[in-house]
């Protein structure tokens, strides 16, 4: 999809981490992300020449803001979409303005995975094609409990769940829109719950994700799961940044 995003979609991506410098060469020799400025603390992510987030010095956040690679969904009223979010059972921080550019607020689902909506003025967001690689492909909430996620994100956004059983014993559901897929939740397994807090995880379309996984460790980057596939989806990996941020690559089946 090139162009604006539709509502209730991932419309933007927040890549936050240290040594901002190192981490813009890291995905630039990586990805072949290119960057535009018009961020605060940091540059616009550029795939294809068009935006498609933005790579951000940790130190220009509020502190509590970890090393993590942060989704905004797009929204056509965030002052209501919070008061949905607390309704729900989840938490939210005061909607503000980013000077002209549109209103945003911080939420947590009841889980403590933590999302951004993003209610667009002059920007919209993202314009980059999502299937070109490189590119913010797909988005996917590992949580603890999945049917609680479920009911709180359908409810939320108006999405369907649709639950999925491509891996045996893997608990997983697609959420679709209008019969499109948009994003996904999956249970975190026991054993790695305690390890791995609740979150919101970003894959990036890749051409060859065996390559990829090679080239992120000889740029100093860790391989942390895979490549695995996964049956009439494709083929994907977890990498992790020099810097610690951790980021899926994904070549689909059909891509």
């Amino acid at each position: 999809m090139i162009g604006k995003r539709k509502l209730h979609e991932v419309c933007w991506i927040n890549v936050v981490t240290t040594e901002l410098d190192k981490a813009e060469k890291f995905f630039g020799q990586l990805l072949g992300w290119t960057y535009a400025d018009g961020v605060l603390g940091g540059h616009s992510i550029q795939v294809g020449g068009l935006p498609a987030g933005a790579l951000m010095d940790q130190a220009v956040c509020p502190p509590e803001v970890p090393v993590s690679i942060g989704i905004m969904i797009k929204v056509a009223n965030a002052e209501e979409t919070v008061a949905q979010v607390i309704a729900l059972g989840g938490r939210a921080e005061p909607v503000f303005d980013v000077m002209e550019n549109g209103c945003l607020a911080n939420c947590t689902d009841p889980n403590g995975g933590v999302f951004a909506v993003w209610q667009p003025l002059s920007k919209d967001g993202a314009e980059c094609d999502t299937q070109a690689p490189s590119a913010p492909t797909w988005f996917e909430t590992l949580t603890t409990d999945l049917d609680v996620a479920v009911e709180f994100y359908t409810k939320l956004f108006g999405w369907t769940g649709v639950a999925q059983d491509s891996i045996p014993g893997m608990h997983y559901t697609v959420f679709e829109q209008g019969g499109v897929p948009v994003a996904g939740a999956m249970r975190l397994m026991p054993d790695k719950v305690g390890t791995i807090r609740p979150h919101w995880a970003t894959y990036f379309a890749v051409t060859d994700v065996d390559a990829t996984a090679s080239k992120a460790q000889a740029l100093g980057g860790a391989l942390c799961m895979g490549p695995h596939d996964i049956p009439r989806v494709g083929r994907f990996t977890l990498l992790q940044s020099p810097q610690g941020v951790s980021f899926h690559a994904i070549k689909f089946v059909d891509g």
